[in-house]
């Protein structure tokens, strides 16, 4: 039974067999690209996933020294960060049986490149703000509910208010 685009079924039967194994939570992620030296945009990366792959691109603004030709890191950092909030909120609005008429997102955030620069130590993010409307007949203290369930829950809001552990290791050819 799909609400709100959500399988909850499947969704039921994920949670099941993970109570009944918790290494079944974890999941790997990984994306291999390549900054491409000559021209066009200046990184790329074949991603894979459940249901293929798909090449993304990367390029700086013109004001970094891209060609502005596709978005830019940040750009992605942004929508993928909304719209797993987004897939936060429907998936636990369709388990809580609160059907969505619509779900929108608007994700903001406010970038200091002075610290790239070298010019400040100002914080290069000042912060992310989504905005959240929601059409539905649920009572709006339900959505509420909603609304900090997925600020708890949701991934890319875990990944951008708790410091994660950043390894790097550098071959040199």
């Amino acid at each position: 039974m799909k609400t709100n685009n959500v399988d909850v079924d499947k969704l039921k039967a994920t949670v099941e067999g993970v109570a009944k194994d918790l290494s079944k939570a974890k999941k790997m992620n990984t994306i291999e690209g390549e900054w491409n030296t000559g021209q066009g945009s200046q990184f790329r990366a074949i991603v894979q996933f459940e249901g293929g792959k798909m090449t993304m691109e990367a390029d700086q603004p013109t004001s970094l020294g891209g060609g502005g030709t596709v978005p830019g890191p940040m750009i992605y950092c942004l929508y993928g960060s909304a719209s797993c909030y987004a897939a936060t909120f429907a998936t636990m609005a369709a388990m809580a049986g609160i059907t969505l008429k619509k779900l929108k997102i608007t994700a903001e955030s406010t970038l200091d490149f002075s610290k790239i620069f070298g010019l400040s130590g100002n914080p290069i993010v000042e912060k992310v703000k989504f905005s959240i409307y929601v059409e539905s007949d649920a009572p709006a203290v339900k959505l509420k509910e909603l609304e900090e369930l997925s600020k708890e829950r949701c991934p890319a809001v875990y990944c951008l208010t708790n410091p994660i552990p950043l390894e790097t290791k550098l071959t040199v050819g």
